[in-house]
């Protein structure tokens, strides 16, 4: 993974003790607001992710015909999205096989062609990518955000503050592709998770347990850190509004992996009641967690929480996890290689294998054949 600090707010400066999310960096002509510094100094962002469909669908108060054929048209609307993209990448790819022939020289080999460095060179190439600039607010922030609100209406578009660019210890203040996957996945199977009670892990910025709001009873947003907790906090607190057309509510909880324990102790931000505990433990049937696994360690008490707390569910429940396989070059292995992913994988198939009298996990991969329903980039190694 590379970092990346901001000089100048201008032009990024990267460096190897921080750690960047780039699903900012391909959402050319939108801006990133500057709303605050939390508590640790760490300036935080407010951006828009459009959903691609129009959230009205979720009001619970239509008639179940209207609302059916309603979300039947939007998924149709989906599929011809998904049908357009594909066709696209089809064409792009085709026109990616012709341009690299065009480059080869008579002897067949490669001709590079450099990227211009110098503002001139850029308008001689006439390039059309954009470049995405943070902007710091300088005015009152309802101004600010007027310009940006009227661009998109409410039910359609979620907000979320995040950090830019953060130690990796603070990776969840960030936005990644894996919480955006998984949030299509619950858009697409809308009625698998309607009035479920469900549990996220490493929720970060909360954007995956407020799209899951939408649908379900009850979410309980669920990570460590009094600041980024609040962060999560804000967030569901702007998108209140979403979830109210669904009747869910998030709720946002500290849950501490290294813990063998929910803490308890109503002086501590965050902490769980009694009653909240024993609703989990009586009604849970979703666990879900994103982009998750970049660390050994943690992933080993991750699943060590997912053991302790899947234990004493009442209920069977089904565990979705969405990741990222990031790729790096080792100097160990002298090659490309995943070993978060893999280390992760390996974990995976002991769950399975685990010999336990009273629990047995079963595995299956999803085909990540569903629509895409908020605009990122989605990536193979996703």
């Amino acid at each position: 993974m590379v970092d990346v600090t901001e000089k100048e707010m201008d032009n990024p400066t990267f460096k190897c003790d921080t750690v960047l999310s780039d699903v900012h960096l391909h959402c050319p002509n939108k801006r990133h607001l500057m709303v605050r510094l939390n508590a640790v100094g760490q300036p935080v962002f407010l951006s828009y992710f459009k959903l691609l469909w129009n959230t009205d669908v979720l009001s619970s108060e239509k008639p179940v015909k209207e609302a059916t054929t309603e979300r039947e048209r939007q998924y149709r609307s989906g599929d011809e999205l998904c049908d357009k993209n594909r066709n696209n990448l089809k064409k792009e790819r085709e026109l990616n096989s012709e341009g690299i022939e065009a480059l080869l020289d008579d002897d067949g080999d490669l001709e590079v062609v450099r990227r211009p460095r110098s503002a001139s060179d850029l308008e001689a190439e006439d390039l059309l990518r954009d470049r995405v600039y943070p902007v710091i607010l300088m005015k009152g922030k309802e101004d600010a955000f007027e310009d940006e609100e009227q661009e998109c209406t409410c039910n359609d578009v979620v907000k979320i503050e995040h950090t830019m660019a953060t130690p990796l210890e603070d990776v969840g203040k960030q936005v990644w592709r894996a919480a955006f996957l998984l949030a299509d996945y619950i858009l697409f199977k809308r009625d698998t998770f309607r009035c479920c009670s469900v549990l996220e892990l490493g929720g970060g910025t909360g954007i995956t347990s407020i799209i899951m709001g939408t649908v379900a009873k009850r979410v309980y947003c669920t990570d460590v850190g009094e600041d980024l907790l609040g962060m999560c906090e804000q967030n569901v607190v702007l998108n209140k509004h979403l979830m109210e057309l669904g009747r869910g509510e998030v709720k946002v909880k500290e849950l501490d992996w290294l813990k063998d324990e929910f803490c308890t102790d109503p002086e501590t931000p965050y902490s769980w009641s009694e009653e909240e505990i024993a609703d989990l433990h009586d009604h849970c049937t979703v666990i879900m967690a994103a982009d998750v696994f970049y660390d050994d360690d943690l992933t080993d008490a991750l699943f060590r929480t997912l053991y302790r707390i899947t234990h004493n569910l009442r209920n069977s429940c089904t565990v979705y996890l969405a990741l990222e396989k990031r790729l790096n070059f080792t100097l160990r292995h002298m090659d490309v290689t995943c070993e978060a992913y893999s280390h992760f994988r390996n974990t995976l198939s002991d769950l399975e294998n685990l010999q336990d009298r009273k629990m047995k996990y079963t595995v299956e991969p999803i085909k990540l054949d569903f629509c895409q329903f908020l605009a990122y980039e989605r990536i193979e190694q996703l």
